[in-house]
This record gives structure tokens, C-alpha cells and sequence, in this order.
């Protein structure tokens, strides 16, 4: 038997926009899905996923991973056990990297990172009918990146070091709220495209103004300017807004988190729901927490910068 095991994302930056080749900023968190693979002799592929709604992500990762590799065998058991839960930290992904992962690794392929990536996301665009891949990324390489034009560009980012408590992007003082309501990413996605379609110069302008924030809040990132990056995602929200994406639900606890003194919070996702995320300065975290709580929403406890898939021993 192989173990393999592969984290959740959260999007800071870019969403929506991402799926027109532009930019995002997405970091890996250190709540994962975890795969046990085995082979059988009886022909037979067995798959036990007690966390997923869906296990169509698990057999196209199969099948795409054995036609690419070359791989034939007699039947497969897989396990998978998760610690992502409902709240849109990116679980497709996840369980479809980890199962391609250790497909590879059970029997002997090596396969490097970017062949990984161009498998894993063939296999969520064949079930989903779209996807950008930014959450396919997350989950391979891990770290926080910058991911733009569809995956050709990927790279990590990594905080200088400062003199100050907030130094790193691992220790990005970040609270997560969870709205209670779970988003319907493909429906929220069509109704962007059917915007892009009405109003195409519009949309257009948004997601440029949004590739500019994030191309900003990357260059933040890299000097751990937080405050900074808080504002940016204040931006961002605002035209995540226009795009008609955001709801009542995220908006209140975004609004209950500034008021409690974060620096910046917006959704984080395709919006409609899941989550939300803020920026806060160390001595106003439990407070913003609270607030969060107090209006209605779950604060989800979550750290950013998290390793990429491995095998686990």
C-alpha cells in the first residue's frame, strides 16, 4: 500500500479572473486529503471516499494517470480520508493530485511536477467542464504562488524577512470565516461568463484592475507588508462585488472583521458562499475572531504556506 497526501488552497487574490488567464495569488493550507492505494488481482476498482460527494475526480485520475503513463493493472483499492470539510478549500483538486500521486508512486513512475499538473488538470476540467488550475497548483507544489495565463506561469513566492511578528507568509496573521452556506462554484462561474458576454468591455476592465492588485499584492508579499495587502483585498472585494459574486452572508461577516480592526477581508473562492478571509494585526485577532463568530459565521482555524503532495509514511 501507498499513502499520499495533498492540501487545500486558499485563494487570496484573483478569483474569477484567474479562469481568463489572469493572475491569482493561492497558498496551500495545512488541512489535507489523504489517499491509501493498493493493488488487487481480482480486476476490480474499488474506491471508499466517505468525505467526497463525488468520486468521479478519483476515477478519471485513474484513467487519465495509467493511459499517460503507461500503466495497466489488475484492479485497484483506494481510501481516501479528509480533512478539508465543506468549506471550499479545494478538495477536487486535492483528492484528484493525490490519487494521480500515488497511482505514480505505486507503480514506480516518476513524474515530475509540471506532468502532474497538466494530468491533474485535464482530469478537473473533464469532470467540471471548466477550470483555471490554480487549486490543481496549490495542491502539487504547496507554498504560496502566483499563478497566471492557465498554469504556463507558477511561481512560489517567499516573504523577506523583517523585523516584526508578521514576518512570513506562514505567519501571515489570517483569520478564516465560514459562512455556513456551501457556494456552487459552476453555477457562480456561468454567471460570470454570461455577464463577460453581455458586458464584455466591462468585465474585461474588472479583471484587469484585479490583475493589477494582484500583481501589487504579490510585490507586498514578497517585502511581508500586510497592511498593505489588507487594502488590496479591499479592492478586490469591491470588484468582486460588481461582478455580483459576493452575498449578503459574506458581506456581513467582511464587515464585521473591519470593524473589529482587520486590515483587509474579502471572500475568498468563487464567492456565494464558503468562505471569507482577513488580514489582522496580531492584537486585534481574537477580537476580529469574535466578531466573526458573534455575526453568524464559523472562524475556521487554518495556516497558510503549507507543503505541497508527499508521501506519507
Amino acid at each position: 500500500m501507498v499513502t499520499v497526501s495533498a492540501p487545500g488552497k486558499l485563494i487570496f487574490m484573483g478569483e474569477h479572473a484567474v479562469v481568463y488567464g489572469q493572475p491569482c495569488l493561492v497558498t496551500a493550507i495545512n488541512r489535507r486529503l489523504t489517499a491509501f492505494m493498493e493493488q488487487r488481482d481480482d480486476g476490480k476498482v474499488d474506491i471508499e471516499a466517505p468525505d467526497a460527494s463525488d468520486t468521479r475526480f478519483v476515477e478519471k485520475a485513474i484513467t487519465a494517470g495509467c493511459a499517460a503513463w503507461g500503466i495497466v493493472h489488475n484492479g485497484l483499492s483506494i481510501r481516501t480520508k479528509s480533512e478539508l470539510g465543506m468549506y471550499g478549500f479545494g478538495s477536487s483538486a486535492a483528492v484528484t493530485v493525490a490519487t494521480l500521486q500515488a497511482l505514480a508512486l505505486l507503480f514506480q513512475k516518476s513524474v515530475q511536477k509540471k506532468e502532474l499538473f497538466r494530468v491533474a488538470k485535464q482530469v478537473v476540467v473533464q469532470v467540471q467542464g471548466m477550470g483555471s488550475g490554480f487549486d490543481v497548483a496549490a495542491s502539487i507544489w504547496g507554498g504560496t504562488l502566483y499563478f497566471a495565463d492557465l498554469g504556463k506561469t507558477i511561481g512560489e513566492i517567499h516573504a523577506r524577512y523583517r523585523e516584526s511578528n508578521d514576518q512570513t507568509i506562514s505567519t501571515m496573521p489570517l483569520v478564516v470565516g465560514y459562512t455556513g452556506t456551501k457556494a456552487d462554484t459552476m453555477s457562480l462561474v456561468a454567471d460570470v461568463a454570461k455577464k463577460k458576454a453581455q458586458y464584455p468591455e466591462k468585465v474585461d476592465r474588472i479583471f484587469q484592475a484585479i490583475a493589477k492588485l494582484v500583481k501589487e499584492a504579490k510585490a507586498r508579499i514578497l517585502e511581508a507588508d500586510w497592511e498593505r495587502v489588507g487594502k488590496l483585498m479591499d479592492f478586490n472585494q469591491e470588484y468582486l462585488r460588481d461582478l455580483g459574486v459576493s452575498s449578503e452572508k459574506l458581506e456581513v461577516l467582511i464587515s464585521a472583521a473591519k470593524k473589529a480592526g482587520a486590515w483587509g477581508a474579502k471572500l475568498s473562492g468563487a464567492g456565494g458562499g464558503d468562505c471569507m478571509i482577513g488580514i489582522v494585526t496580531r492584537d486585534k485577532r481574537d477580537a476580529t475572531r469574535k466578531a466573526i463568530e458573534q455575526a453568524g459565521g464559523h472562524v475556521v482555524d487554518v495556516l497558510p504556506n503549507a507543503e505541497g503532495v508527499r508521501v506519507e509514511i
